[in-house]
């Protein structure tokens, strides 16, 4: 029998100081609210140099992730929450000074700075309206640790994956990673162009093989395997007093019948992911509405990629676009489904045809499919040819391709350090817009939730 798991484990108190009558309800599911912190006690300078580990740790959250176990203990869903997330800090007692705080904006990350987990834990549910049943803040030590006792932990990359900051260099097809090699894999943030949403979705990728692996290899099915692997994971941990042997053990079970296919991941989905603000810098601003119903799924306990409940106020047309009963249309006859959903695009554009009123033209019927336009169209130098093209930066790929869809016959063009806004130049006098669709269901800008054994690498 696995006795004493919890003895040894630091604790924090991340509900201290809250309202329990201005918290949100729990739901039928128990929710984990799972930080990883850029704590760097315990990792020894010959690890810090081979891994890139050096600089100093900013006492932030580098990772957030909402992980929600069904009630029925045979499904979890697991939400990315970006970590520049455009949001208001709730007023609270700042950690350095032991002052009380009045409401400010922030990014996400910035509320362990301000307030430890109390703090980020209320910001969380505000955000979501998810109560938050547990607290588990891991660190890079204990992550690195994980890995290295579960023998090492596969991922299969598409294509090689180089950056020097991290020091990752990992080749094409499957790599088994030991500790280190994982942590540099979840924490680079230059490959993909530098997109926090990239590096989000190699985590959750990361996530599902650690999954698989635990799984497959029959940790959570041997009581020694088992506690050795829980031990060394939550030697470094830092939980809420809620959670101990007995939690743990409860989880163990849980995740014993689980498959890849019984995981799921998504991020909030976003409109902005490039919001400008004063002192903040560039953050990103949740689509609301979307964002809003993920979370209801969260709540009402339900697969993330289960259609959402009929919205008894969605009326008109916009409301039958969305369903597919625009008078018995079919889906082809609404245009391609494309990666990126047009809202969450935002396009300027420009008239290079000399003809007058086609600029005006284009973007209102880019607005018209959905993409977020400028309203204002400005008049191009005549480049002498007529094509048009799609100047767009390289880290946002996915959303080039799908403007482009709705521009038959235009160019993309890659633009580097252009930030999300793309440019279109209207070559062709004769170019028109071709109504696109949205990606499917919930999930992130580029692509719908994943499910675990999409993410399989065998």
């Amino acid at each position: 029998m696995v006795t004493g798991l919890s003895e040894d484990v630091r604790r924090v108190d991340p509900f201290d100081d809250l309202d329990t009558d201005s918290r949100p309800k729990g739901d039928n599911g128990v929710n984990f609210l799972v930080v990883g912190t850029d704590r760097r006690d315990g990792i020894s300078a010959t690890q810090k140099e081979r891994y890139n580990l050096g600089g100093s740790a900013c006492d932030c959250t580098d990772t957030m992730l909402l992980v929600h176990l069904s009630g029925d203990r045979d499904r979890a869903s697991v939400v990315s929450l970006p970590r520049d997330t455009y949001t208001e800090l709730p007023p609270h007692k700042d950690r350095a000074t032991g002052k009380r705080v009045a409401a400010r904006p922030a990014k996400l990350n910035a509320a362990y700075t301000a307030g430890g987990a109390p703090l980020t834990v209320r910001a969380v549910e505000k955000l979501t309206d998810v109560h938050v049943d547990h607290y588990l803040e891991v660190d890079f030590t204990s992550f690195m640790s994980t890995v290295d006792v579960l023998g090492g932990v596969p991922v299969c990359t598409t294509e090689p994956l180089k950056d020097s900051y991290s020091g990752l260099d990992l080749p094409k097809g499957t790599t088994k990673l030991n500790g280190g090699q994982a942590l540099q894999y979840v924490r680079a943030r230059h490959l993909d162009g530098g997109s926090d949403l990239s590096r989000m979705k190699r985590q959750q990728h990361f996530l599902a093989s650690v999954i698989s692996r635990a799984t497959d290899t029959g940790v959570l099915m041997n009581p020694v395997r088992f506690n050795k692997v829980a031990a060394t994971l939550l030697e470094s941990v830092r939980a809420d007093p809620g959670f101990g042997t007995e939690q743990m053990m409860a989880l163990g079970r849980a995740m014993r019948g689980f498959r890849l296919a019984s995981s799921e991941f998504a991020s909030v989905p976003l409109s902005d992911v490039d919001h400008r603000v004063p002192g903040l810098g560039s953050t990103v601003e949740w689509d609301r509405p979307r964002a809003a119903k993920l979370f209801a799924a969260l709540r009402a306990d339900r697969p993330l990629s289960a259609p959402a409940e009929p919205d008894p106020a969605a009326s008109g047309p916009a409301a039958s676009e969305r369903d597919g009963s625009d008078r018995g249309d079919s889906a082809s006859d609404r245009g391609p489904r494309v990666e990126v959903a047009p809202r969450e695009i935002r396009v300027e554009v420009a008239n290079a045809t000399g003809r007058r009123g086609l600029g005006a033209r284009i973007d209102r019927e880019l607005r018209g499919t959905g993409f977020a336009t400028t309203g204002a169209p400005s008049n191009a130098r005549h480049a002498g040819h007529a094509r048009t093209t799609v100047a767009y930066d390289p880290r946002w790929d996915r959303s080039a391709r799908s403007l482009a869809a709705a521009l038959p016959g235009a160019k993309l063009v890659k633009d580097p350090d252009r930030g999300a806004r793309m440019k279109v130049t209207i070559g062709d006098p004769d170019q028109h817009v071709r109504p696109v669709r949205a990606p499917a269901a919930h999930g992130t800008p580029d692509e719908a939730p994943m499910r675990g054994d999409e993410a399989d690498c065998s």
